[in-house]
């Protein structure tokens, strides 16, 4: 064989491998009722939940509990999915800035003892700006 073809043989392996490699860390969207059936069912591959915290009539999040000065790794929060189920979620990590902002959470982990562990928390904060203000400034030009 010539070399170009070893070349070419070796190009395709490594791009085999890597696209295999993507797909075993891909982990699916779901709710906690399929989050919760997975574990039962023995399956602790991670998986991702979109949902909104939960929050009083204030404002305030309810089932919040982090104390930096006991423990700056743990951080604890009731999260509602899409489907409106309830959920304890826990992260082993510090409280992400600007949590209490947030409108909307997606969560990367899974479920064990009846617990969300998250590994990932991405937040979807809130626009800085108001309709009324991209009204005003678009009338203006």
């Amino acid at each position: 064989m010539k070399k170009t073809h070893i070349i070419g043989i070796l190009v395709i392996a490594v791009a085999i491998v890597i696209i295999m490699s993507s797909v075993g860390d891909a982990s699916t969207y779901v709710s906690f009722g399929e989050a919760i059936e997975r574990a039962d069912d023995g399956d602790m591959t991670k998986v991702h939940v979109v949902g909104r915290l939960k929050k009083d009539p204030q404002g305030h999040i309810v089932g919040m509990q982090y104390d930096p000065l006991v423990d700056p790794n743990y951080f604890t929060f009731m999260l509602v999915d899409t489907n409106r189920y309830e959920q304890k979620v826990v992260y082993y990590n510090p409280k992400p800035q600007d949590f209490e902002r947030s409108e909307q959470v997606v969560i990367t982990g899974n479920m064990q003892n009846d617990v969300f562990i998250a590994d990932k928390i991405l937040l979807k904060c809130p626009s800085k700006y108001t309709e009324k203000e991209v009204q005003q400034n678009t009338a203006s030009l």
